[in-house]
């Protein structure tokens, strides 16, 4: 298993595929927390936070994590690399589980050039203004769940299709659904207790609670079992079909 995970990682930076990730992360969000004028350029706001990064970023992963994940297995389908995977001494949930690991840390190595934006609000930030650091790194941690409840659909969208463009479309469209969906769905009028219920079956409001800086178990619950979920889909997958 630790074999197969290191040969998805070398085979992301192997290929352009994990250095575009890299840099297109850091380019869409250099640009609207630096450069581009508006609301959410930090030079602009008169205050030491990186809340627009942590708002522009779940909208980058949503179309960048699909991006790493939709070769995971439809390529090997399509190729019949595959069947020759799963002949090897290892468990469905192993193969998942290394693929899922690896563009999860692809995700984690984009995340973290943005702990320059960080230093750089630090040194910025005024004694009667300073910088909310708890919430930041809630935030962070936020950010990182999102990137693994997304990748985790990403794996499971791949086991559908041996065409990786639509393993990257279906991708998108649950991870939009997931994110903001449920969100949008509770703002219609359903009454208020099947309205939060539904809130709360999203993303956004979990990510949101993180944010504040306090880790809630609920939180982390949520995350945790959504992300199993669509291991367990993608594991059930492999296994009926081969």
């Amino acid at each position: 298993m630790i074999s197969l995970f290191l040969k998805e990682v070398a085979q992301f930076f192997s290929s352009l595929t994990g250095y575009i990730v890299v840099v297109v992360f850091m380019v869409v969000n250099g640009l609207f927390l630096w450069v581009f004028p508006g609301n959410m350029n930090i030079l602009e706001a008169g205050r030491a936070t990186l809340d627009s990064l942590f708002f522009i970023a779940p909208w980058v992963f949503l179309f960048l994590i699909p991006a790493i994940t939709m070769r995971s297995f439809s390529e090997e389908k399509k190729s019949g690399k595959l069947e020759l995977l799963l002949t090897r001494p290892l468990t469905e949930m192993q193969i998942v589980l290394a693929k899922y690991g690896a563009a999860v840390l692809v995700a984690i190595i984009a995340l973290l050039p943005t702990l320059f934006f960080f230093i750089s609000v630090l040194s910025l930030q005024e004694s009667r203004m300073p910088m909310d650091t708890g919430a930041t790194w809630g935030s962070y941690i936020g950010l990182v769940m999102i990137a693994a409840i997304y990748a985790s659909i990403g794996i499971f969208a791949s086991s559908l299709t041996d065409n990786s463009i639509i393993a990257f479309v279906i991708s998108v469209l649950m991870c939009f659904l997931l994110f903001s969906g449920f969100d949008m769905i509770s703002l219609m009028d359903l009454g208020s207790k099947p309205g939060i219920f539904i809130m709360k079956l999203g993303i956004k409001e979990h990510y949101q609670s993180i944010s504040r800086g306090v880790i809630d178990t609920r939180d982390l619950v949520y995350f945790l079992s959504v992300i199993v979920l669509f291991l367990g889909l993608t594991r059930y997958k492999l296994k009926t079909t081969y």
